[in-house]
């Protein structure tokens, strides 16, 4: 028993009632393709080995969570399209033997917390209305957990089930966590913003499509633009800097303010600028929402993958807006 939990050994892995699972790395490292993965809100090894291997291959679930929702089918799909296989058939043996021979690395592996991971500062609570975040140093993490979940590009429910017993502000202490650090060098000839299907694609200066990542693209209230622009601007860290003339939604000042830097600025940790005034493509503090709520017009992913696009594209590259819904592709 942990942490007051009374687990139950359901089809050869944990389930906790406080819809949180607990299980080993073998259970996901050695799990093979099953053709009904679980479904609703439980944690799945196959899933989040498929996640992971999706993840190493730069076709991005967003957070990586053990659950086949919106932006998992996203990513498979995209995949499959990509390798030439069948693209609405959801996880496939097929699919899943060109996926797990994409690597042969464990997906789970050990991680010994640093003193960097617990230094902080951390927030105590992160501020639900901008306004009340312009006074804030810095928009920290709000826990060591939460940034060590980031780091690996997993949800904090998944660190916690593979880590039942640790003491995430402990340095020196080892977790099992996503093994998906790993540097990318990409050479990033155009990107392409699909506003209907919510999904950002990176093509090299061939045509070939190099990274794939879900997104939130624009809302009712703002909605993104149309048309091709280029990027003219890429900011590490950067402030946000609030226009009353947006006329947000939540948002009652009627005065400019600035809200600092850090992973839970409204921005994210970057903001790659566009020619369109005002939109860009950023992070987000809230990871587990990409392309399942609106933005304020601009293209929201997480923290690490326009870290990755970030750290792989110049002024200049061209980004095109586009609607799926009228060309038929799938995404």
């Amino acid at each position: 028993m942990t942490r007051g939990f009374i687990a139950a050994v359901v089809s050869g892995w944990l389930m906790l009632p406080a819809a949180a699972a607990a299980f080993d790395a073998a259970a996901i490292n050695n799990a093979e393709y099953r053709s009904k993965p679980s479904t609703g809100d439980k944690i799945d090894p196959v899933i989040v080995k498929a996640q992971v291997l999706l993840d190493r291959a730069r076709f991005s679930p967003g957070e990586i969570d053990g659950k086949l929702g919106e932006n998992a089918q996203k990513a498979l799909r995209a995949f499959a399209e990509a390798k030439g296989l069948a693209a609405d058939k959801g996880l496939t043996a097929e699919l899943w033997t060109m996926l797990t021979g994409t690597s042969q690395d464990p997906v789970i592996t050990e991680y010994t917390i640093s003193e960097a991971d617990v230094k902080g500062p951390f927030l105590k609570k992160l501020p639900a209305k901008m306004e009340e975040m312009k006074n804030l140093k810095v928009l920290a993490y709000t826990s060591p957990r939460e940034a060590i979940a980031e780091k690996f590009h997993m949800s904090e429910r998944l660190l916690m089930a593979l880590n039942p017993d640790k003491k995430f502000d402990r340095a020196s202490e080892t977790l099992l966590v996503a093994n998906v650090l790993r540097q990318a060098k990409l050479t990033v000839g155009r990107i392409e913003v699909d506003k209907s299907r919510q999904t950002v694609r990176t093509f090299d200066p061939s045509g070939a499509l190099i990274a794939f990542f879900p997104a939130t693209v624009g809302s009712e209230e703002k909605p993104t633009p149309g048309g091709s622009f280029k990027v003219i601007s890429v900011d590490s860290n950067p402030n946000y800097r609030y226009n009353p003339d947006y006329k947000f939604k939540g948002v009652k000042s009627k005065k400019a303010f600035t809200i600092k830097p850090g992973p839970n600025n409204p921005v994210g940790m970057y903001w790659i600028g566009l020619s369109a005034e005002g939109y860009g493509i950023h992070g987000t503090p809230e990871p587990s929402k990409v392309s399942k709520t609106e933005s304020h017009g601009c293209v929201r992913l997480t923290n690490w993958d326009v870290g990755l696009l970030a750290g792989n594209i110049k002024k200049g590259t061209p980004v095109v807006f586009v609607d799926g819904s009228q060309d038929g592709r799938k995404s």
